[in-house]
């Protein structure tokens, strides 16, 4: 049985940082592609970043480029999501996200990750 549990998410003042963690157990973790999602209210649950089972490819969706970093420590069963120069529109629940193993495919599909994690609030007030 596949668990994912995210922490490191609260309030922040814009232009601030947060650190997301997302622990992984039930699986061999380094076979798997892992990603961050996440919702805002009223909004569809969007990509932000995945990364690759070596750690080596990365991806992230055009509106955190630049801002956020993606890595991963396999021997910890860990992923991350550093969040820096965050901004009132980075407000959502962010979850973390984890593929069938050996997935090839493309890694902002949602549709691709069918094992996901509780959510943990992020807010950036003004």
């Amino acid at each position: 049985q596949v668990q994912l549990v995210e922490s490191g998410g609260g309030l922040v003042q814009a232009g601030g940082s947060l650190r997301l963690s997302c622990v992984a157990s039930g699986r061999i973790f380094s076979i798997h592609v892992v990603g961050w999602f996440r919702q805002a209210p009223g909004k569809e649950r969007e990509f932000v970043a995945a990364i690759s089972m070596t750690g080596g490819s990365t991806d992230y969706a055009d509106s955190v480029k630049g801002r956020f970093t993606i890595s991963r420590d396999s021997s910890k069963n860990t992923l991350y999501l550093q969040m820096n120069s965050l901004k009132t529109e980075d407000t959502a629940v962010y979850y973390c996200a984890m593929t069938p193993p050996y997935y090839g495919g493309t890694y902002n599909d949602r549709a691709a990750y069918p094992y996901w994690g509780q959510g943990t609030q992020v807010t950036v007030s003004s």
